[in-house]
């Protein structure tokens, strides 16, 4: 589906019905926008992952202007304010009072900006292995240095540069960092790299909206002094080996935000879905159900 918003045209999924039967009456359940990373990232990687979440709330998968099946537009309007504004424009256009946001990586960004600047518009928080401001760049450049192979090193210095030059070396870079990743990473056969290679090639990862965001804003992001004015139920998952968006990023959002509850994945990187699945599923639901829809207990 599709919402033509803010001068573009933006692409948005939904899964799970939206309210259910609670004994004489209908009940709405929450409405929550699912955010993927990048920038420049899509939805495609949270299906089917996030089917057991519709249960409890109604998901949104958005994918932001010029990525996915979004419509592309100037490489400068890929900018972190029309990803926010644009979120906002698809809850005004949905008829949405209220909405949840779960934001992986640079989704996180995306949510907590949206949190400072639309504070009674949010119902709950998701912030999954992301940052509160642009210092976890050189964190992030550090930790590539020590651990990463020199192939590694050569895609990490296109991302923090900005210097794709086409879709196909954004994604082919991609898997060449999945080893950081991916904590639980093995070698994948011959017929697994097949299907990656497919999945990959379902929705249009934007090189642009890379290039754009860590040539210009991920330089100046930072809303750390400004979270206090979140005042929502917030959930903050970090990976205890997130090369990306290490710890530390976590533990500074978690300072700032005065209602959240914490947690670290011990046995994963940055991409926490793969590495700890069932854990993942099991910890979001239950902050769901206690936090959001008032099951102490879940």
């Amino acid at each position: 589906m599709y919402a033509k918003i803010n001068n573009t045209k933006i692409y948005f999924d939904v899964e799970g019905v939206g309210s259910v039967p609670d004994g004489p009456i209908m009940r709405q359940k929450p409405v929550c926008f699912v955010l993927h990373g990048g920038p420049g990232s899509n939805h495609t990687g949270y299906k089917p992952h996030l089917t057991p979440l519709s249960e409890h709330m109604q998901l949104v998968y958005i994918d932001n202007r010029g990525s996915g099946f979004s419509d592309e537009g100037p490489q400068s309007t890929y900018s972190l304010e029309n990803n926010v504004e644009d979120v906002e424009a698809l809850r005004e256009y949905l008829g949405l009072e209220k909405i949840v946001i779960l934001g992986t990586s640079y989704g996180g960004i995306v949510a907590q900006s949206y949190g400072v600047k639309y504070p009674d518009r949010l119902q709950g928080l998701l912030l999954m292995v992301t940052t509160p401001s642009y210092r976890t760049i050189e964190k992030a450049k550090k930790i590539l240095a020590e651990k990463g192979t020199e192939e590694q090193k050569i895609v990490g210095e296109k991302i923090f540069s900005g210097t794709f030059t086409s879709e196909e070396e954004f994604v082919k870079g991609i898997q060449v960092m999945d080893p950081l990743y991916i904590y639980t990473y093995t070698a994948p056969s011959e017929e697994d790299k097949r299907t990656m290679e497919d999945a990959l090639k379902r929705s249009k990862h934007s090189y642009q909206a890379l290039n754009e965001g860590f040539r210009t804003f991920m330089k100046t992001y930072d809303v750390i002094d400004q979270l206090p004015r979140i005042k929502v139920p917030t959930l903050i998952i970090a990976g205890r080996h997130d090369w990306i968006t290490p710890v530390e990023e976590s533990v500074e959002i978690s300072k700032g935000i005065p209602d959240n509850e914490f947690i670290i994945f011990e046995n994963s990187s940055h991409d926490i879905i793969i590495d700890e699945y069932d854990l993942y599923i099991k910890t979001v639901t239950s902050f769901v159900q206690r936090r959001l829809l008032g099951r102490e207990n879940a």
